[in-house]
């Protein structure tokens, strides 16, 4: 396991380049994801808009204005926060910021560097809107499409996604919660991909309304996109080793090709330093893996996740009422997540006698909600007079 990527380019190309252990493996492919599942989204919007299901909304913006006070204050507030906690990672001293995760997520920072890359940030807008400045500054109307947006439509799923993510583990963990709040709240550790996917669902629907842009379209767009980031945000949690794996794994190896770790794995090293204590490791911390092997569940999902977005990729133009594609998706990806959940350690929860986890029950809602939105949608459609498409953009 590569609990940051110091540890994975000393393993795999034998130089130990320390400032590589402040880069979380997990994070790290989680950034890679949503770079990817952008110019994926970007893509598929471009083309939808090609073909007219979309339509560009005009704004008007003045040109060649000074920055404003407000201009130059969100600019410093964000390189203050860069630099008091990011630059300081590496120009404060060690015995602070061993554990990066932790420091990011403590008080600790360093003032000069807040300090000085805010300054540095409110300049460099200064001078840009310096460069644009016009004896008389200028309204315009400017046009937007959707795919403009795509950059916006990113950040908003990643901050309530992430949001989401934490909220739901919360939930998921509430009598813990409850003993030591702080310990949930402020780690980076404990995320639930289904509160992340919930969430910023809620706010993109809520940023498509405001932008008038066709919500079932958006949707069918998003569909291959999500399941594509779901399969390569995996990736980070087999990497890092991040608590999402099996229960053990006891039975026998089906196939004797099969790689011994694709059937039962300990997770050596892990990010969440669970397990014993292994043999001769001298490092600080991540020494210890399962005593147990267990399913590496998050593999299942890399490989069964990509292959769902190459269904969903291949059959996207064949679905020609909106919003059904979307609803194809929630149905994969709610039976995946259902049955993954038979072998995955998760907390199981006490309702009426039954004891799923809450992974399976908002599974089992999603493909419910896709069946019935796919039926509704559907019987829409078949509406004499309302052709596919007609009133079902979401606008």
């Amino acid at each position: 396991m590569y609990p940051n990527l110091y540890y994975a380019f000393k393993d795999l190309f034998g130089v130990e380049w320390k400032f590589l252990r402040f880069v979380n493996s997990f994070g790290f492919f989680v950034a890679i994801a949503f770079i990817i599942c952008a110019v994926v989204l970007a893509n598929e919007l471009r083309r939808k808009s090609k073909q007219g299901l979309f339509q560009p909304t005009e704004m008007q913006v003045m040109v060649g204005q000074p920055a404003t006070p407000i201009d130059l204050g969100l600019n410093f507030l964000l390189g203050f926060l860069l630099g008091y906690k990011i630059l300081a990672l590496f120009i404060m001293d060690s015995s602070a910021t061993d554990d990066p995760q932790e420091f990011i997520f403590s008080r600790l920072g360093s003032w000069p560097a807040g300090i000085g890359l805010g300054l540095f940030f409110a300049g460099l807008k200064w001078w840009d809107k310096h460069k644009q400045k016009l004896a008389k500054p200028e309204k315009r109307t400017v046009r937007i499409w959707p795919h403009d947006r795509v950059g916006e439509i990113t950040i908003i799923a990643l901050v309530f996604g992430l949001l989401g993510a934490k909220l739901f583990d919360i939930f998921e963990n509430w009598s813990g919660f409850l003993n030591d709040p702080a310990s949930y709240i402020f780690s980076p550790k404990g995320l639930t991909f289904y509160g992340g996917l919930i969430c910023a669902a809620l706010a993109i629907w809520w940023y498509a309304k405001r932008h008038k842009i066709g919500f079932w379209y958006l949707n069918d767009a998003m569909a291959p996109t999500m399941m594509l980031a779901y399969s390569l945000g995996r990736i980070g949690c087999q990497v890092s080793g991040d608590g999402d794996w099996g229960i053990p794994s006891t039975s026998p190896k089906p196939f004797s090709w099969l790689p011994d770790w694709m059937w039962s794995y300990t997770y050596p090293h892990n990010v969440n330093e669970i397990g014993v204590k292994i043999a001769g490791c001298t490092d600080a911390k991540y020494c210890n893996e399962l005593p147990v092997g267990v399913y590496p569940t998050s593999f299942y999902e890399i490989v069964g996740c990509f292959i769902l977005f190459l269904i969903i990729w291949s059959l996207r133009k064949k679905f020609k009422i909106p919003g059904t594609l979307f609803c194809f998706y929630l149905i994969l990806n709610g039976l995946e997540r259902f049955f993954i959940e038979k072998i995955r350690v998760n907390i199981r929860l006490d309702i009426f006698g039954l004891h799923p986890t809450q992974a399976e029950l908002i599974s089992c809602l999603l493909v419910l909600t896709g069946i019935i939105t796919w039926v509704i949608l559907w019987k829409k459609a078949k509406i004499p007079g309302i052709s596919p498409g007609t009133n079902l953009s979401g606008e």
